[in-house]
């Protein structure tokens, strides 16, 4: 029998344990493995071990006790006269009670525990750093008091078992870690493929909704990343607040996923338009008031859908959605994904060519329709292929959707084109402006004005030789006024702004209130009517005048035909562009066309 002084039971059961929780065992068998132990050294008791979760207690360890009396006391809120257990765990004291049958504490819960047979009770908190685990007791078939020796042998019980337990606490804490993102706390990417892994073994009918933040670059730039993290947070408190049956995960940067228990498509658009919904609320961002605003693509399983492939149209949904619904959100029909297949190689392809350095500009005339000489020069970019085709930029139109791909795009024709003017100048060329096409991602990345006075000022171009050109979907796009302050600060800094492909979109001249353009660029299918249509010679005519009458130039595209300039022209259309005139030209094509064009020496140059 070990000394009065010692503190284990059993030295080779103490070395047994604290293997067993070294190398990972789970709790519940190491902890059942040392109940059982003790039972088999006191015949006459039953050992318990239950865990403190959020003022309730739960069952973890009994394997002597009957199922139906584990059952009952399994979720007990812990109080003042809640059986030895729940007191115990409440007081932070040993509570031992000999006669469960006559004691208060046992007042709701003595039927139960005289049907197990079990006639005292003597229960430990068991403690790590003065906060309660749970409670490790004893249960005895007879009314008594616990003997010394099972005095000591609770002693270290409840050293091996808080052992146990913080041990499984830190593992669990370290796989929740590893399963959370660490700003949102929301489940993270690993969570989200577990999940995931776990949707593919069952049945169940369920939708997946994949959101990307929109302008969370353009916040971090312009009020710093803490507001950006702070924006962060916000929209992933939202969507971890859809209701029952929705599960956010962030899965990096500014993206987020819901899956959701749906039956059918109602569920996953209801869910999509409440995400949606929810941003309508600003929120502050490091004490700036910034609106939320998400995009989202989203896809439905079905008997023929894999998780994997569910994943993969959400996510081609969304970037359609980035494309066309900014904002809104779009569900995955079939095609889509060839859709965007198509993009990609058409991104890719670009992409390959700017690094090859197979991207060049050519220049396609303006032309003064009263006079025949050059008023300016459109630049429209080239792409070479490896065997030396030249491809129009048509063939690469998907790939301007892709903002990082436009941007390098702009970077390289701003360059080229401000080599070949300066040039130009210094022979002494004459060639009016000439036009640059910019897309989106130019103005959202703000600084365009001054990349421009920096480019074309080192080769010598003075920025009133200068024309931007902008299509309808990026001069109306004026998210957080960046569209029209921009705009602003090149037409201050003497550059002309022109709308390109005016017709085709959703602009009209009132919009020019707001956003004002120093020259409109009628698209080509009207200019394909003028001579032959008599609504589309009215709405030419019309266009020509509002646009004089406040200000603005008009340049005809497309013109193809001698009636189609002759109509132009008597409408009032003072410039034009179009295969009549010149098709696109090479530099060295260009060069030779603005010789032959050049103006007498006592002629004033046409410019715009």
């Amino acid at each position: 029998m070990p000394s009065r002084g010692r503190v284990v039971p059993n030295q080779q059961l103490q070395n047994t344990i604290l293997e067993m929780i070294a190398r990972g065992d789970g709790l519940k068998e190491t902890v059942d493995y040392l109940c059982l132990s003790v039972e088999k050294m006191f015949p006459d008791l039953v050992c318990s071990v239950l865990l403190l979760d959020d003022g309730c207690v739960r069952h973890l360890s009994g394997p002597s006790l009957p199922g139906f009396y584990t059952q009952a006391i399994d979720g007990t809120r812990i109080g003042p006269s809640v059986g030895s257990c729940g007191t115990a765990a409440y007081t932070g004291v040993p509570v031992v009670v000999t006669d469960i049958e006559t004691h208060p504490y046992w007042e709701h819960y003595r039927s139960k525990a005289l049907q197990a047979g079990l006639r005292a009770c003597w229960s430990t908190p068991m403690l790590s750093s003065g906060k309660v685990l749970g409670t490790f007791a004893f249960y005895y078939k007879v009314p008594r008091d616990p003997s010394p020796e099972e005095e000591r042998i609770v002693a270290a019980c409840v050293h091996l078992c808080a052992l146990a337990i913080e041990r499984d606490q830190r593992v669990a804490e370290r796989q929740r870690l590893a399963q959370t993102d660490a700003l949102t706390q929301l489940p993270n990417r690993s969570s989200f493929n577990e999940a995931i892994a776990q949707l593919e073994k069952g049945s169940s009918t369920w939708g997946l909704l994949l959101a990307d933040v929109d302008n969370l670059k353009l916040i971090n730039d312009r009020f710093g990343h803490l507001a950006g993290d702070d924006l962060i947070r916000a929209i992933a408190e939202r969507a971890s607040d859809l209701g029952e049956g929705c599960r956010a995960f962030r899965l990096g940067g500014d993206e987020f996923a819901i899956l959701i228990d749906c039956e059918d498509r109602s569920g996953l658009v209801a869910a999509a338009e409440r995400l949606i919904a929810s941003m309508k609320t600003p929120v502050m961002c490091f004490g700036q008031p910034i609106l939320p605003s998400i995009t989202i693509g989203g896809d439905l399983t079905a008997s023929d859908k894999t998780p994997q492939q569910v994943h993969q149209n959400a996510d081609y949904a969304l970037y359609h959605a980035k494309e066309r619904r900014r904002g809104g959100f779009i569900e995955y029909v079939s095609g889509l994904g060839s859709t965007i297949a198509r993009r990609f190689r058409a991104i890719q392809d670009l992409s390959d060519a700017l690094q090859d350095g197979r991207i060049d500009a050519f220049y396609q005339p303006v032309i003064d329709l009263a006079t025949g000489r050059v008023s300016g020069l459109e630049a429209l970019c080239r792409m070479q292929t490896r065997n030396g085709e030249v491809l129009a930029a048509g063939y690469f139109h998907e790939a301007m959707r892709d903002g990082q791909v436009a941007y390098e795009l702009t970077r390289r024709m701003m360059e080229t084109v401000a080599a070949d003017a300066g040039r130009w100048l210094a022979a002494g060329v004459e060639f009016g402006r000439v036009g640059l096409n910019i897309s989106g991602m130019d103005l959202y990345c703000g600084g365009l004005c001054e990349r421009l006075t920096e480019t074309f000022g080192a080769h010598g171009v003075p920025l009133g030789k200068v024309t931007v050109e902008v299509t309808e979907s990026v001069y109306l796009d004026q998210r957080d006024q960046t569209v029209a302050q921009e705009i602003a600060e090149i037409r201050s800094a003497g550059m002309f702004i022109a709308l390109d492909d005016f017709g085709t979109g959703f602009a009209s001249l009132t919009h020019l209130l707001s956003v004002p353009v120093d020259i409109l660029k009628i698209d080509r299918t009207f200019v394909q009517r003028v001579a032959n249509e008599q609504a589309g010679a009215v709405i030419i005519r019309g266009l020509i005048d509002i646009a004089h009458g406040l200000g603005i130039r008009v340049v005809a595209e497309g013109i193809e035909t001698e009636e189609q300039a002759r109509s132009l022209a008597a409408f009032g259309c003072q410039r034009g562009q179009g295969f009549l005139f010149s098709r696109p030209l090479d530099r060295q094509a260009t060069l030779a066309f603005l010789e032959q064009r050049r103006p007498p020496l006592a002629a004033t140059p046409v410019t715009g």
